[in-house]
């Protein structure tokens, strides 16, 4: 049994997996794949995310801890492009783990996958309702109440579920629902509809930033750092910088461990890798220019921001609206919230189309149902069977769960992949130093170390109760692994 758990799948027969009928089309070059990345990381940092680091946690020092956060991420991407670039195959980080640390370490992964996916959909989901209802109501148009949001509130001081009267978040379910039909009509279509999102959003960005600089007042920037550089914690403890009321550690690195959600997206480019027209060129571009890009944008805003509105002046639900509001440029809350349900909605797409893909792999390998994971339509060759169950299921969350427990998972479980991918360069570097490299991480094992040291950082920093609702999650996933995915395996059968 042991040698199962850690029995590692062979590159060579990953490669051979890709011929056949399950074989996705490849249609996505660079200027594609980076606009996936672009799509699925602009959207719920700049709209939503910015506001209230800002506010609660980091004043001005919030250019900085979206600096600490992107630093964390490149780490990681240079760790994710080598092996796109080696293995260009669907699946991400899952099949980089069963290439170097084996089955069990893939699992965990693949299943931690499902929860930053899946789960972060939802909360993307929602947060489009938000923006969506906002929007209608410039028109004077309204849902009724007991559809616009979940039928449970989170209250995270008390940790009590309590019902608010409402039925069900109806935008949240409807564009869940509508995005998969767009999903499973097939990737060139899903990748054109994302790309006009992703102009249109990038066109609302870059007017923020420069109607919003004759705006800016240095003084607001002043203090700079209200509540500190610190807020690193441990297991909720907190060892350097302030603590607030709640117990939650405040400063500059309690703000980039925040706002890391606004980060989450940009490794989806390495799950479409087996659908790259060149794999070992584009996915290596893909990955970094688009990290590179919305990293530079969301400095760029969150200075604008807090430079035209003291930084406890903040609206938090509705953050640059309010502030062009507040300096006499109402007319640009339609442009803002337009921009704003483009950028969430191309978010939502990113991530739902990168969670079947992880589906497929672990489909191939026997680790869940081959005949409905693995099935690619014959028209249209996407997962489509899985795209329908993924749509299901955000749908579901999204309409029924709130927002505060479905967005405190997604940050651990992401940063944990990370910390997997890292690893798992250095150890491939060691047993398999003769494989063929496109692209090659620089400086290892500097920036794979670095990668990991940061990322446990930032875990580390995160809620204590999120530790727990991880395990929780990991246990569900070895139920299903000892219970089908052991005895289904494909390597079980390869075994002597």
């Amino acid at each position: 049994m042991a040698n199962q758990l850690f029995a590692r799948k062979p590159i060579k027969l990953i490669l051979e997996e890709m011929a056949g009928e399950n074989r996705l089309r490849r249609v996505l070059g660079p200027v594609t794949l980076s606009s996936l990345g672009i799509g699925a990381i602009i959207g719920t940092g700049i709209f939503v995310l910015t506001g209230v680091a800002a506010h609660d946690k980091t004043g001005p020092a919030l250019m900085l801890s979206y600096v600490v956060a992107g630093v964390t991420c490149i780490f990681a991407a240079l760790c994710y492009a080598e092996f796109a670039a080696m293995v260009p195959v669907a699946g991400s980080a899952y099949t980089y783990a069963y290439a170097t640390l084996g089955e069990l370490f893939a699992w965990i992964i693949g299943w931690d996958l499902i929860l930053e996916y899946a789960v972060g959909s939802a909360t993307v989901a929602h947060g489009w309702s938000h923006y969506f209802q906002n929007f209608i109501g410039l028109f004077g148009m309204h849902i009724p109440a007991v559809l616009r949001s979940a039928p449970f509130d989170y209250d995270p001081h008390t940790g009590v579920l309590a019902p608010n009267g409402h039925i069900v978040d109806l935008p949240a379910v409807v564009v869940a629902l509508g995005v998969t039909v767009i999903l499973v009509k097939g990737i060139k279509e899903s990748a054109n509809f994302n790309t006009a999102m992703v102009i249109l959003k990038l066109a609302i960005v870059l007017f923020v930033i420069f109607a919003g600089i004759p705006h800016v007042n240095p003084a607001n920037w002043r203090p700079f750092a209200p509540f500190g550089m610190g807020g690193i914690s441990f297991f909720g403890h907190t060892l350097m910088g302030q603590t607030g009321k709640g117990g939650e550690p405040l400063g500059m690195m309690a703000g980039a461990a925040t706002i890391f959600f606004a980060y989450i997206g940009f490794d989806s480019v390495s799950t479409h890798a087996e659908e790259a027209k060149n794999p070992q060129r584009d996915v290596p571009i893909g990955i970094l220019s688009s990290l590179l890009i919305c990293t530079v944008l969301y400095i760029a805003v969150s200075a604008v921001i807090t430079g035209m509105v003291p930084y406890d002046k903040i609206d938090i639900d509705a953050p640059i609206p309010s502030a062009f509001a507040s300096v006499g440029m109402p007319w640009a809350q339609f442009l803002i919230s337009l921009g704003a349900l483009a950028g969430i909605t191309s978010v939502l797409l990113v991530l739902m189309l990168s969670q079947p893909r992880v589906m497929l792999a672990m489909a191939r390998d026997g680790l869940v149902p081959r005949e409905f994971f693995s099935a690619v339509h014959e028209k249209f060759r996407t997962p489509w069977k899985s795209s329908m169950l993924t749509g299901g299921f955000v749908a579901l969350l999204g309409g029924f769960l709130p927002l505060r427990i479905l967005a405190e998972l997604v940050n651990i479980g992401t940063l944990l992949a990370f910390v997997i991918v890292c690893g798992a360069v250095l150890i491939l570097r060691k047993t398999h130093p003769e494989l063929p490299r496109p692209f090659r991480c620089p400086m290892v094992p500097v920036v794979p170390v670095l990668g990991i040291l940061s990322c446990l950082v930032l875990m580390f920093s995160l809620p204590a109760e999120n530790w727990w609702r991880l395990v929780i999650w990991l246990l569900i996933g070895f139920v299903i692994y000892f219970g089908y995915g052991r005895h289904h395996s494909v390597m079980r059968r390869l075994q002597p």
